[in-house]
């Protein structure tokens, strides 16, 4: 007569079972990133099924559209892998349509941008092929954006103040014909209507008063510029850029500094490390580049969430 088999042992076979069960991995691309063309997605496509990896693919437009179809991909599948072919939009918001850590998430950058391509040193599309097929993962610490009762994740960084509006009217038309260049001439349409409203920021160990701040959980911004050149998607803590003063001349000195590689504090300028804080006032909130919603906001890091291929 066999003995009855042990809770332990039947949960130690399921285990066994879904490592053996290939994984189903899904594409989801959107067709109006900047770089995004029939040619390059069935490039992919093809580079994939090249190496055994067979994907289902879906045509979004917008985040919004990726949160939904990464939300439904989760509801049938329990550890799916979703391939993003676009930008650091669309890469946010697949993150959130996902549930918490069931995830793998892979990129193949499609985008304006490309800031995460940059951050884990993807420098091709033929490499992200290469990176899905070899699976090696990491798990990336990420930031949770808090206001009312609206919840929003990123990736990368979060603004508010001056890189929040030049986000939330930087126009979509002007974006796909002029890729970068259509932030700076939204930044160059505030000009006309500079505002010096204030902000502050609370941590456990501090109170600044600021201008603007950039809380950033990724070394670069905007492409290959490195803005926080402390920060780390794998580590759970932000390094933030604070603005303190209000001239226009000051923006454009911190600018100039990033662009040469220099990072002097200043009187102008405040940086720290730090996992959690408190943006209070009135102003437009910017998510990996895509504007979100307004503060106050409370910002804090999230671990485990998923998977990262890398």
């Amino acid at each position: 007569m066999k003995a009855p088999r042990s809770n332990l042992h039947l949960i130690a076979t399921d285990y066994l079972r879904e490592l053996t069960v290939p994984r189903q991995h899904y594409f989801i691309v959107n067709t109006l990133a900047r770089s995004c063309t029939t040619a390059r997605v069935n490039h992919v496509i093809r580079s994939l099924e090249a190496r055994g990896i067979a994907v289902e693919v879906d045509s979004v437009t917008a985040p919004g559209e990726a949160t939904k179809c990464a939300t439904r991909i989760c509801s049938r599948e329990k550890h799916p892998v979703i391939i993003v072919g676009g930008g650091d939009g669309t890469v946010n918001g697949v993150i959130n349509g996902l549930p918490f850590g069931r995830a793998t998430v892979a990129v193949v950058p499609l985008g304006t941008a490309n800031v995460l391509a940059h951050e884990v040193g993807i420098r091709s599309l033929d490499d992200a092929v290469a990176r899905i097929a070899t699976g090696a993962t990491r798990t990336p610490a990420i930031g949770l954006l808090q206001a009312d009762r609206k919840k929003h994740y990123f990736l990368l960084m979060a603004g508010v103040g001056l890189d929040g509006s030049i986000c939330a009217t930087v126009r979509s038309s002007e974006k796909t014909v002029l890729g970068k260049g259509a932030y700076l001439l939204a930044a160059v349409r505030h000009l006309a209507s500079w505002e010096r409203e204030r902000l502050e920021i609370y941590t456990e160990e501090m109170r600044i008063d600021c201008h603007s701040v950039i809380v950033c959980n990724s070394r670069h911004y905007g492409g290959n510029v490195v803005l926080a050149p402390d920060a780390d998607i794998f580590t759970p803590e932000f390094q933030v850029v604070c603005l303190k003063d209000d001239r226009r001349r000051s923006y454009l000195r911190l600018a100039l500094n990033t662009l040469a590689g220099r990072y002097p504090e200043t009187a102008e300028v405040r940086r720290f490390i730090t996992g959690k804080l408190v943006v209070t006032g009135r102003k437009a909130v910017q998510a990996d580049g895509d504007f979100v919603t307004w503060s106050p906001v409370r910002i804090s890091i999230v671990e485990q969430f998923f998977q990262l291929i890398v």
